[in-house]
This record gives structure tokens, sequence and C-alpha cells, in this order.
């Protein structure tokens, strides 16, 4: 007696080949445009070091795409002050971003947006800790003691009040010689005319005896 062939149903076949050709179609281009990756820095996510470095390097897993705004950094301070120095420059898949010469201790804020080699835009963000500071002081002129400048203020008030004192003493002076002056010049005519009386009385005399 013969058996007959059972057959596979078609609608199960169909719908299992239709959901492996759909994961294929979906799944495939993804795997193979994944986003590029930061896979180093320096200084690394959350490290600590002594002083502010002359420049951030990123590393990330493919070439990147360059152009303008394609790469940006933005690196901050505890006080949130930009402490970059210039634009950040790409080679290959390498990022350096130049900073500023010396910086002060306290946490720093690192914020990068770079375009993949797929053509989307990444971006991202990691802080790192400098322990000691290299910012330079300024130089100020030393500010005078309370003693120099209350010295300097009486030696002020010294020579101001010195001064209306020779103005006076001159002026007593030139009135004493025009005083003096005068009294001279009385004197003088004075005893010019007393000479004159005495002439003419002698003169009275002698016509009188004639």
């Amino acid at each position: 007696m013969k058996t007959a062939a059972r057959s596979i149903p078609f609608a199960p076949v169909a719908l299992a080949a239709t959901l492996l050709v759909a994961f294929l179609v979906l799944f495939a281009p993804l795997s193979a445009s994944a986003h590029d990756t930061l896979v180093a820095s320096s200084p690394t996510a959350d490290s600590t070091v002594e002083t502010l470095p002359a420049e951030i390097t990123l590393t990330f897993s493919e070439k990147l795409i360059t152009g303008d705004g394609a790469t940006e950094l933005v690196v901050t301070d505890a006080s949130g002050a930009s402490v970059v120095n210039g634009p950040a420059t790409v080679d290959g898949a390498i990022v350096t971003q130049p900073l500023v010469a010396g910086g002060a201790a306290g946490e720093y804020h690192v914020v990068w947006k770079i375009v993949s080699s797929d053509g989307h835009p990444t971006s991202g963000e990691f802080s790192f800790t400098v322990t000691t500071s290299t910012l330079t002081a300024p130089t100020t002129e030393p500010s005078p003691t309370p003693s120099a400048t209350a010295a300097q203020t009486a030696d002020a008030v010294d020579t101001q009040a010195a001064d209306p004192a020779d103005s006076s003493g001159d002026a007593v002076g030139f009135w004493v010689l025009g005083i003096v002056g005068v009294l001279v010049l009385a004197a003088v005519v004075i005893l010019v005319l007393s000479r004159r009386g005495n002439r003419s009385t002698t003169g009275s005399d002698d016509l009188s005896a004639r």
C-alpha cells in the first residue's frame, strides 16, 4: 500500500522567508553604517591631572568627515569660562584641540561634536580635574602703609600752613620798611624847614641891627 507524501503548507514558509528578508533589509545596513565612537582621549574621562595640558586629543574608531562646522570642541573650567585656544584640527580619526596657557585648579568639562564616517553627527562629553593652578598673578604696585600716608598728609598740611605765615611775614616787613621810610623822609623835611627858619630869623636880626 502506498503512503501519500505529506505536503508542507505554503503559508508558514512564505511568512518565514518574508521575515528573514525584512531582517536583512532593516538590520544589515545599520550594522554596516554604525556611528563612529570615541575610543580614547587625553586627558581621559574622569581622570585627574596636575596642570592644565596644552591640548586635548580625542581618538575615534573611524576616520572622520571634515569641513566647516563638522568638528567642534568646547572646553570650560569650573567657572564656565572657555579655555580653548583656536579651532580644533582633524587628522584622520584624531581630533586635537589647543588650550590656553595656564589654567586654574578645578574640574574641566569637555563637550565634543563630530561627523562620523557614515555622515551622521555624533556628540558626547566628559570631565577631568586639574589639581594645580598655573595662572599668573597680576603684578600690582604695593599700597602705601597708613603711617606713611599720614606722614605725607601731615607734611602737606605743614607746608600749606607755612606758606601763609611766610606771606604775612613778607607783608609785615614791607609795611615796616614803608613806615620807616616815611618817618625818615618826614625827619629830613622837618630838618630842612627848621634850618630855613633859622636862616630867616638870622637875616631879620641883621637888618634890625643896621
